[in-house]
């Protein structure tokens, strides 16, 4: 096998790189499912987000008696929920409503005949909402389009920073890396998965100590005992080992 490897930096594709266009593609699938299932979720949350907007636009603030108090356990009230059985009157009409939430803390506080404020949707009156509870939910899903813009923003950008990877320990390696010849600090793992060893390189009498990681299931680039390999530019001590599948795509066998 003769070498006929180019001076940096030299012309090399991230499509010219065994495997790594696959990865890219599994990174990209994978993206796209959590995406959809991100959409699916955002829809939900779209919908509810407006049918919160739309009640706290349409409901009327009016005052209600409280007739009884569901609470959780005593050691179980902190931050939990109860419930309220109400009587109040909304457009001259008497309504009695059970099951309407509150928080445990507040509500323990009301006794039988405690005067109590309550949000009524005109459209459906017979469905109120204790005001204090209801304000509060409110507020949090205001904040619900920012999560989900902040979410997009994360997956966007952990797809760009994955390609930014994939580039560096792929490609950038090849184009400017040091090619050196490695020898081994021991028999290389016979494994057809992606491994790591010590190993150790000359230059002008120096020795430089590295860790050579060699892609799975490729035959390196032997001269002897030694084995062909591109020096990480922004990493000197780690080393990319160069298969033979990879120097005949690359051009660099004659």
């Amino acid at each position: 096998m003769q070498l006929a490897i180019p001076h940096a930096p030299r012309k090399v594709r991230l499509t010219q790189v065994p495997g790594a266009v696959g990865r890219l593609v599994r990174g990209v699938v994978l993206g796209l499912a959590a995406m959809a299932l991100f959409g699916a979720g955002a829809a939900w949350a779209g919908r509810f987000f407006v049918e919160e907007q739309g009640f706290a636009a349409r409901a009327e603030e009016i005052e209600g008696l409280v007739v009884t108090t569901r609470l959780p356990p005593p050691d179980a009230r902190d931050g939990a929920e109860g419930a309220l059985e109400v009587l109040y009157t909304f457009h001259e009409r008497e309504h009695s409503v059970s099951g309407v939430v509150t928080y445990a803390e507040y509500a323990e506080g009301l006794g039988r005949g405690a005067k109590v404020k309550l949000l009524v949707d005109p459209a459906v009156p017979d469905r109120p909402r204790e005001a204090g509870f209801a304000r509060a939910r409110a507020t949090r899903v205001g904040l619900l389009p920012w999560g989900l813009g902040l979410g997009a923003l994360v997956a966007m950008g952990l797809f760009a920073w994955e390609t930014r990877r994939l580039w560096r320990a792929e490609v950038e390696p090849l184009r400017l890396g040091a090619l050196v010849w490695l020898t081994p600090d021991g028999p290389l793992p016979e494994t057809r998965a992606e491994v790591s060893f010590p190993a150790h390189y000359f230059r002008q009498d120096v020795k430089h100590a590295v860790r050579a990681r060699v892609r799975p299931g490729r035959a390196p680039v032997r001269n002897g005992d030694k084995v062909l390999a591109a020096v990480v530019p922004r990493q000197p001590g780690w080393a990319r080992v160069i298969d033979q599948d990879l120097a005949k795509e690359l051009d660099w066998v004659r």
